[in-house]
């Protein structure tokens, strides 16, 4: 490895940490401040609502730096930014879930909380699948060195995004939250989605070329379907 390649490295590296532990203060911030109720709507609706821009933005940027040093800059950053508009909003949704006046799910919490252990577990089940096979982790801390294809990822493209919304579902029908099921399905889950098609699916076409179009080809976006052999 060059002194320049080390260099980049390095600043690389130090970069990721750094937004790491911004994202993590910002979250433990979430957490523990009190907010009023404009501020609570602002993060829960607006959070969801600013991802859209975004990743439009962050699409048009990338289009014009396909280079292989521009796409992991650019995607640190919009996976930075996606991950915390979402992440906080979530945060703060399950946070203030019983404040919200809405209906109640007939649905006895003792099944919501198996939902949520069991999705819990898929959802970690992706990261380490992430992790052994593609050599990843989690939106902007460390990107795929290699094409995670196979065991989970056979199934579907994106077994991590499916296991998290239903994880958030599985949430909302533990809070037997009407609202915060709707919050997920009509907000929190189409932003997450628009940030993969619109964003993630094409920095991945750049960096691994033509097997992520046999990929892509072969394997459903979103819902589990039996691998093709």
């Amino acid at each position: 490895m060059s002194r320049v390649t080390a260099v980049k490295y390095a600043v690389e590296l130090l970069s990721r940490i750094a937004l790491f532990a911004l994202a993590l203060f910002l979250m433990k911030r979430a957490i523990d401040t009190p907010l009023s109720d404009v501020m609570n709507l602002s993060i829960i609706l607006g959070g969801a609502l600013l991802v859209y821009p975004v990743v439009w933005l962050g699409r048009k940027i990338l289009d014009r730096h396909l280079t292989t040093s521009g796409v992991v800059w650019i995607t640190m950053f919009v996976q930075f930014a996606v991950g915390n508009l979402l992440g906080l909003g979530a945060i703060r949704a399950a946070i203030t879930h019983g404040d919200w006046s809405d209906w109640v799910l007939p649905v006895p919490t003792e099944i919501g909380h198996v939902f949520v252990m069991v999705t819990g577990a898929a959802t970690l089940l992706t990261v380490v699948n992430l992790a052994l096979r593609g050599f990843g982790a989690p939106f902007f801390i460390v990107l795929s060195r290699r094409l995670a294809a196979d065991w989970m990822y056979a199934w579907t493209r994106n077994p991590m995004v499916l296991a998290l919304i239903a994880f958030l579902l599985s949430f909302g029908i533990w809070f037997q939250s009407v609202l915060f099921v709707l919050w997920v399905l009509f907000l929190f889950a189409p932003a997450l989605l628009f940030s993969v098609k619109v964003y993630e699916e094409r920095e991945l076409e750049f960096r691994f070329g033509a097997s992520y179009l046999e990929y892509k080809s072969r394997t459903p976006m979103l819902f589990p379907r039996r691998p093709r052999v």
